[in-house]
């Protein structure tokens, strides 16, 4: 029997030989890393036999695939030291999900918090016992036979769903069994880096109506460096949750009048004020005109886009002189009725359209988020109306104009995904090929890399999506490019071309931060609250000593304000110390201002910059000259 590998080396055995051997005929390291195996394609158990010739890709834990089946293997022994721990407790689903895994259960007395070390101490004894992890297979009948006699009502109402006459795939350890498609680590001996986070509710199959079972999550990685360390970074995002840090800086609040509507004070309004005011600069310079758009429009307007139906369960609709109207989830129609409000000849395009449009969707209480996930936010959306032959060289002033921001502004790395047509679509198949194809080709002209994100798209269009890295290394997905040839078909968009007839334009939706509210939180953690001087909301505060310097601290606010410089004055009765620390520490102000005698007396300023010990005298004048050039925005050549 022949056994193909990726280098293109083959290797023969005599007879049926299983994955295991068969890494062990590779090294004795590659088979103790790997915890499964590719053949054909088709992932399986290290414990595989094979009976024909095959081409075999080994999973070592370290991989992608790997952590996964990691991770799916140690919600199967979290599953089994529970159902030691706590006899009687109904055990449902578990699956593998980012970084970790959880599994729900029906207990015969509620969890707590306290009971998660008492279960990981129960892992770890199972882990030592190197219990061996066997797949068995039986069909839907023995199966509903074997978990009725055990009293798992949860697993038999799964496997009566599934159609008879299928052959099931189990996996026992010692004692527990699980339905489960696998493949899983040889043995409970591989999973030794884990740590259960917390327990929540959840309703059996995400339905109200069903009971409240209990779910337990837990974080899992290949090695114990790689749990350290992402501990470690859990550590650091909690300290700077940018809704602990909101609140700490005076930025916004969400109130319970308005779950997932947030407040923006005026510290947070300095700071969107900022990145506002950027946005219109720049995009005017690169060759946008601002649009605005109302709120709400027919539902006429919203089935012929076709959000009504491929969007509706998140739109929020009211009803005017008995005709339905919908809040706007996008600004895109809105768009479409502005351009196409005017005639348009093939010399006026491309038209690029801006808005910072605010719009309302409706997102369930439990995904909202602070800043991250709301129910009402503003995109600051831009839509360009192009001919076909346009499109390539549109793509690509998009794609650096979203690159000037987070490379040279931000100094964000970033990746890109271009993601293709979804199951739930409009337009042709062509159409779609068409699109995808024009993304890829303004990609690859710039040398810009990508990754493939199959079946990701809007309903109307495939995307390029922008995934920047923050500070300590996390992901968000903020810039969109979105190719559209079927809302200009839908809402019978026309421009006269050079032939004198009616041609249908091409339509880019794009997005540069997102979400502004979004993008706003993604700064707060990434710069921890400690945002540079040309972004803080408050740039430089004043500080005296005693209350013979406020006239002369007033004067200087005075200056810095009229120059534009965001400014505080601290006049009060507290000592030195305790103003600096609390504008430093808790504030994080860039730069603070002593004024004491000696200040007074010479017209200078004492300046403290933001975690420096270090104090220099200047005179007035020089400093705010000196400020007044640190806080204009500079984009990295």
């Amino acid at each position: 029997m022949k056994v193909i590998l990726p280098s293109g080396d083959v290797k023969e055995f005599e007879g049926e030989v299983n994955l295991f051997t068969v890494a062990k005929s590779i090294s004795n390291s590659l088979a103790k890393k790997s915890v499964a195996a590719k053949v054909d394609g088709e992932l399986m158990d290290m414990s595989t036999v094979l009976d024909r010739d095959a081409k075999i890709e080994f999973i070592t834990a370290d991989t992608e695939e790997g952590e996964e089946i990691i991770r799916h293997s140690t919600a199967h022994l979290m599953a089994q030291a529970v159902v030691r721990l706590f006899p009687g407790t109904k055990v449902a689903i578990g699956p593998a999900i980012e970084n970790g895994f959880y599994y729900d259960f029906d207990p015969n007395v509620q969890f707590t918090e306290e009971d998660l070390p008492k279960i990981e101490e129960e892992m770890r004894r199972l882990v030592k016992e190197n219990i061996k992890i066997e797949r068995i297979m039986m069909t839907r009948e023995e199966a509903i036979k074997h978990f009725e006699a055990l009293g798992e009502i949860y697993k038999v109402e799964i496997i009566k769903d599934i159609a008879q006459g299928e052959m099931l795939s189990f996996y026992r350890q010692g004692e527990f069994m699980d339905l489960c498609r696998g493949p899983h680590v040889p043995s409970t001996g591989y999973l030794k880096a884990f740590k259960l986070k917390s327990v929540a509710g959840a309703y059996w199959r995400g339905d109200s109506k069903n009971k409240m079972l209990q779910r337990i999550y837990g974080f899992a990685f290949s090695d114990e460096k790689k749990l350290k360390d992402f501990l470690t970074l859990l550590e650091e995002a909690e300290k700077r949750d940018h809704r602990k840090l909101g609140k700490e800086l005076d930025l916004f609040f969400v109130s319970d009048y308005g779950p997932g509507f947030p407040f923006f004070l005026p510290k947070g309004m300095a700071i969107r004020n900022t990145l506002i005011d950027l946005w219109r600069r720049e995009h005017t310079l690169a060759g946008y005109t601002e649009i605005m758009t109302p709120i709400m429009l027919n539902k006429e307007l919203w089935e012929t886009s076709g959000h009504w139906f491929n969007y509706r369960e998140n739109m929020y609709t009211s009803e005017i002189d008995e005709t339905e109207f919908a809040i706007k989830p996008m600004n895109c129609p809105g768009g479409v009725l502005a351009y196409k409000s005017q005639l348009h000849s093939y010399k006026d395009l491309p038209i690029r359209c801006g808005e910072l449009g605010t719009v309302h969707r409706h997102e369930f209480s439990g995904a909202l988020h602070g800043l991250m996930r709301v129910r009402c936010f503003t995109q600051d959306d831009a839509h360009i109306f192009m001919t076909p032959e346009q499109i390539e060289s549109e793509i690509i002033g998009v794609v650096n104009l979203i690159d000037k921001f987070y490379s040279r502004l931000f100094g964000f790395e970033y990746t890109i995904e271009l993601s293709t047509k979804p199951d739930k679509a409009i337009g042709s198949d062509e159409i779609w090929e068409k699109a995808e194809s024009a993304l890829a080709s303004a990609l690859d002209k710039i040398g810009k890399p990508y990754k493939l994100n199959p079946g990701d798209g809007a309903f109307y269009g495939p995307k390029l999506d922008f995934k920047i890295k923050d500070a300590i290394g996390r992901t968000w997905q903020c810039g969109t490019i979105q190719l559209d040839f079927n809302l200009p078909e839908r809402f019978d968009m026309n421009y006269i071309g050079e032939d004198g007839e009616k041609h249908r334009p091409v339509m880019i939706h794009r997005v540069v931060y997102g979400s502004i509210e979004r993008f706003i939180g993604i700064l707060i953690e990434h710069y921890a609250g400690a945002f540079p001087l040309w972004l803080a909301p408050t740039q430089v505060k004043i500080l005296t000593i005693n209350d013979e310097t406020v006239p002369y601290a007033k004067e200087v606010f005075k200056k810095l304000q009229e120059k534009g410089i965001r400014t505080e004055l601290d006049s009060r009765a507290e000592s030195i110390g305790y103003k600096i620390r609390e504008a430093n520490g808790k504030y994080k102000v860039p730069v603070q201002l002593i004024i004491g005698k000696n200040e007074v007396e010479n017209g200078e300023v004492n300046i403290r910059r933001r975690g420096s010990q270090e104090q220099v005298s200047m005179k007035l004048d020089e400093f705010v000259d000196m400020i007044v050039e640190e806080a204009k925005v500079k984009f990295d050549k």
